[in-house]
């Protein structure tokens, strides 16, 4: 970020600001973290932990968890009258009417309602968007966010989710542009940095170890992973990383299938690094996202990825199967899993070549380029036409 530039005054708008809360959320706060050393960055969550120097946070209050729809609506509200004025960008990451630059991670709630219902099955879905208030709120938050207006840049973290933008909202899409995740590309991973965080994590120092990184355990496919584990020899383990809120209901999933002793739950870890360093492959068969950040990250630190083809996940578009991932076309295919992760587990020397690989694709994306790339859709805004 060394291209002269006036210091901006941004907000940044996420409800929760906490490493531990997602892909979305890392992103935030790795853009937040860069943009900062350069910019006075304002950030306005309800939940927050992080501190960073040079960043100013703002707690919005939160009368009502739930239901989510009207605290969403009150967190739009809100964060609405506190940048309604002093700021030269308000950039949201959230489903909100304001703001200039609406950053886009999920999937719209449209695309989801109604993509490929015809007929009567279409019917229906809109009797029950129409008799649900919590539908309707959401329906209406896109609708105000994605509507064509000069001052507003709409940003989406893959090729794959643009499309779908495209598809479901076309009076957004001349002014879409893909900014993906990035990376910080971390030293590589020694014997004794992988034997020390199996030492710190309680993992067995001996054996393949796959990773597992997700918050929503059945989104993310650890329940097919769990059947392609019973095919793989003993010495195999698994580390789950995620939310603890599933992990009982899984742990009686895996006894059963006689993996109790092989399956580690970690719950959400405040920092996945060490997870990466104890692991020899990241396992990601996910039936939906956008891009999945946990496996870039992965790439970063040399790890092989096994991960679902374009079709769930945003981030296999850009790879090269068999050169720098294995794919998996369908991640709900347990004998297919399986015998993709016998093969990595039982070959050290392929193992090492697909991480290398990965590693040289996971530096296209280091952070400070995608700050760059962030800044100058800032730029683009304070030098429209008046």
């Amino acid at each position: 970020m060394n291209s002269p530039s006036p210091r901006l005054r941004i907000a940044v708008l996420n409800r929760v600001f906490e490493t531990t809360g997602g892909g979305a959320e890392r992103y935030s706060i790795a853009l937040v973290e860069h943009l900062s050393q350069r910019h006075e960055v304002h950030v306005f969550a309800q939940q927050i932990k992080h501190d960073f120097p040079g960043v100013s946070y703002h707690k919005v209050s939160m009368p009502m968890r739930k239901p989510r729809w009207i605290n969403q609506l009150w967190y739009a509200w809100s964060t609405w009258r506190a940048t309604r004025s002093g700021f030269d960008i308000v950039h949201s990451h959230e489903n909100t009417w304001h703001g200039q630059v609406q950053t886009v991670h999920v999937l719209p709630v449209k695309h989801n309602l109604f993509h490929g219902r015809t007929g009567i099955t279409r019917v229906l879905r809109w009797v029950k968007v129409l008799t649900s208030p919590r539908l309707l709120a959401y329906l209406w938050l896109e609708r105000v966010r994605f509507k064509s207006q000069p001052e507003r840049r709409v940003v989406v973290t893959s090729p794959s989710l643009q499309g779908t933008m495209a598809a479901t909202y076309p009076a957004s899409a001349a002014a879409t542009s893909v900014i993906t995740p990035g990376v910080h590309l971390p030293d590589m991973v020694t014997d004794l940095d992988k034997s020390t965080a199996r030492q710190q994590l309680g993992l067995p120092e001996a054996g393949p170890c796959l990773l597992f990184v997700g918050n929503d355990y059945k989104k993310k496919g650890l329940d097919t992973l769990l059947q392609a584990m019973t095919s793989l020899p003993d010495d195999v383990v698994l580390a789950v990383v995620g939310s603890a809120s599933h992990i009982a209901a899984y742990k009686t999933q895996a006894e059963a299938a006689g993996l109790g002793k092989r399956v580690f739950f970690l719950g959400a870890l405040p920092d996945v690094m060490s997870a990466y360093r104890a692991a020899n492959m990241l396992v990601h068969p996910t039936l939906e996202d956008t891009f999945a950040m946990v496996v870039l990250e992965a790439m970063a630190h040399g790890l092989p990825v096994v991960v679902s083809s374009a079709a769930y996940c945003g981030i296999s578009g850009l790879l090269s199967p068999g050169q720098n991932a294995f794919i998996l076309e369908n991640p709900q295919d347990a004998q297919q899993m399986g015998l993709v992760l016998n093969q990595l587990s039982g070959d050290a020397a392929l193992r090492q070549q697909l991480g290398q690989q990965a590693r040289t694709f996971a530096s296209q994306y280091r952070w400070a380029d995608i700050a760059q790339q962030q800044e100058a859709v800032y730029l683009s805004l304070l030098k429209r036409p008046a």
